[in-house]
C-alpha cells in the first residue's frame, strides 16, 4: 500500500489550492533541547491547516455526476475548511456536519468559504454518523477526513516538499495523529525514500486511539475522547491509516495538556505564530521524546499542522504553560487558623520564591485550607524540596501539580482567584 500512496502523491494536483509551505529552523527550541529542530509550517496555508491538501485531492478525482450532486463531510474544523475551499474551487456544493463543541472560529471560517454547516453531536464520531445518514438521504458523496487513499496521498505531498527542502534525511519526524491520515501519508512516502528516518506519532493522553490500536494489533474504539486538542479528538483511527502505521510508524508518544500548552508557547517564541493545540502536538511529542531518551545532536522535524485557535483559549493555555514547562508547582496545604500562621507559611517557602497563585478557604476555627502555586526553576527536584520542607514542619499537604481536576477546576473554586 505505501507504493500506491507514493504513486498517488506524485500525481496529486494539490497546488491548485495549496501552497508549498516553508521548512523553518526553530533556533530557540533547538538550543533548549540540544537538537536541531525544524518546523514544517502547514499553519501558513490559506485555511491555516494542511487539511485542504487531502480534501482537494479526493474531490478532484470524483466523477462528473458526483461533483454535480455535491459532497458532505464531517469535521471538527480543519477538514471542513479544506472541503469548503475545494468545493468553491471546483464549483460544487458542500455540506459540513460539525460537532457542537467545534470552536466558533472554525465554524465561521467554513461559512465564509461557502459551506453549509450543520452542528450535530458532541464529538467527531457522532457528527460523522449523522453525515453518513445524509449521504443516502440526499445522494451526496462523503469526503472522509482520513480513511481514503486520495486524502492520504494529498497529505503525503507534505513529505515530498520536505524531501525537496532538506538535502539529507531527518533522524526523526514527529506528526500529530487524530484519525491517521497525515501520519500515514508522510510515513508512506518517507519510508520509501529514507527508511532510516524514524516516524513518530504524537497523541494527547486522553485521545490516544492510534497508540491503543497499535498496542492491541487492531483498531479500538476509545470509550471517551478528550477535546482540548479538538483537531485530533477521534475515538477510532481509520482502517487504511492503521494498516500503513503498522508497517511505517516507528513509535507513538502521548502528551499531557500542559505539555501541549507549553509547545504552543515554544512555537510562538520562535515564529510569533500561535498554533492551535493539535498544531503544536508534534512539537510537544518531540520534547517528551528528547526528555525520555536524553538524545542530542539530532535533526528532527515537527509538523505544525494548524493554527485555527479561538483567541479566548489563550488565557487558559498561558496558565497551563508554566505547568507544562515544570516551572510551577501546586499544593493544597492546611494551616492553622490564627494570626501569623500565613506569614510563617510564606517564610517557610523562602523569600526568593514567587507565589503565582494563592486561594484561601476558611475551614473552621482551628484550620484553613490554602491552595498555592509556586514558581519553580529547578523542575521536579525543587518541587520535591518544597514538599519535603512542608512535611518536615508537619503541614498537611497534597501535591496537586499533576492533578487534572485541580488544574481545571479547583484553583478557581477554593475561595476564587487571588
Amino acid at each position: 500500500m505505501p507504493q500506491e500512496i507514493l504513486r498517488r502523491v506524485l500525481t496529486a494536483p494539490v497546488y491548485d489550492v495549496a501552497d508549498e509551505t516553508p521548512l523553518e529552523l526553530a533556533p530557540l527550541i533547538s538550543k533548549r533541547v540540544q537538537n536541531k529542530i525544524w518546523l514544517k509550517r502547514e499553519d501558513l496555508q490559506s485555511v491555516f491547516s494542511f487539511k485542504l491538501r487531502g480534501a482537494y485531492n479526493c474531490m478532484i478525482h470524483l466523477t462528473d455526476e458526483q461533483k454535480a450532486a455535491g459532497v458532505i463531510a464531517a469535521s471538527a474544523g480543519n477538514h471542513a475548511q479544506g472541503v469548503a475551499l475545494s468545493a468553491a474551487k471546483l464549483g460544487m456544493k458542500a455540506t459540513i456536519v460539525m460537532p457542537k463543541t467545534t470552536p466558533p472560529i472554525k465554524v465561521d471560517a467554513v461559512k465564509r468559504l461557502g459551506g453549509k454547516v450543520i452542528l450535530e453531536g458532541d464529538s467527531y464520531d457522532e457528527a460523522s454518523a449523522f453525515a453518513k445518514k445524509m449521504v443516502e438521504k440526499e445522494q451526496l458523496t462523503f469526503i472522509h477526513p482520513y480513511d481514503d487513499l486520495n486524502v492520504i496521498a494529498g497529505q503525503g505531498t507534505i513529505a515530498l516538499e520536505m524531501l525537496r527542502q532538506q538535502n539529507k534525511p531527518f533522524d526523526v519526524i514527529f506528526v500529530a495523529v487524530g484519525g491517521g491520515g497525515l501520519i500515514s501519508g508522510i510515513a508512506a512516502v518517507m519510508k520509501q525514500v529514507f527508511p532510516q528516518t524514524r516516524i513518530i506519532g504524537v497523541e494527547p493522553e486522553d485521545a490516544a486511539c492510534m497508540t491503543e490500536a497499535l498496542k492491541a494489533g487492531s483498531r479500538v474504539v476509545l470509550d471517551q475522547v478528550g477535546i482540548f486538542a479538538d483537531g485530533v479528538a477521534v475515538a477510532q483511527v481509520g482502517e487504511i491509516p492503521f494498516r500503513i502505521a503498522q508497517t511505517c510508524v516507528d513509535e507513538m508518544v502521548t502528551v499531557k495538556t500542559d505539555q501541549i500548552c507549553a509547545a504552543v508557547k515554544d512555537i510562538f517564541e520562535d515564529t510569533r505564530a500561535i498554533a492551535e493545540p493539535a498544531g503544536a502536538l508534534a512539537l510537544a511529542g518531540m520534547k517528551a521524546f528528547v526528555e525520555k531518551y536524553n538524545v542530542s545532536g539530532m535533526e528532527m522535524a515537527c509538523i505544525v499542522s494548524g493554527a485555527n485557535m479561538n483567541f479566548d483559549r489563550l488565557r487558559h493555555i498561558s496558565e497551563r504553560t508554566e505547568l507544562g514547562e515544570k516551572r510551577e508547582a501546586i499544593f493544597a496545604v492546611t494551616i492553622d487558623e490564627r494570626p501569623g500562621s500565613f506569614k510563617q507559611f510564606c517564610e517557610l517557602l523562602g523569600k526568593r520564591r514567587a507565589i503565582t497563585e494563592f486561594n484561601y478557604r476558611y475551614s473552621n476555627n482551628e484550620k484553613a485550607v490554602v491552595f498555592v502555586g509556586i514558581r519553580t526553576e529547578g523542575g521536579g527536584a525543587e518541587k520535591q524540596a518544597i514538599l519535603s520542607a512542608l512535611e518536615e514542619k508537619e503541614y498537611p499537604v497534597q501535591d496537586m501539580t499533576d492533578n487534572e481536576m485541580a488544574k481545571l477546576h479547583l484553583r478557581f473554586m477554593v475561595g476564587g482567584q487571588a
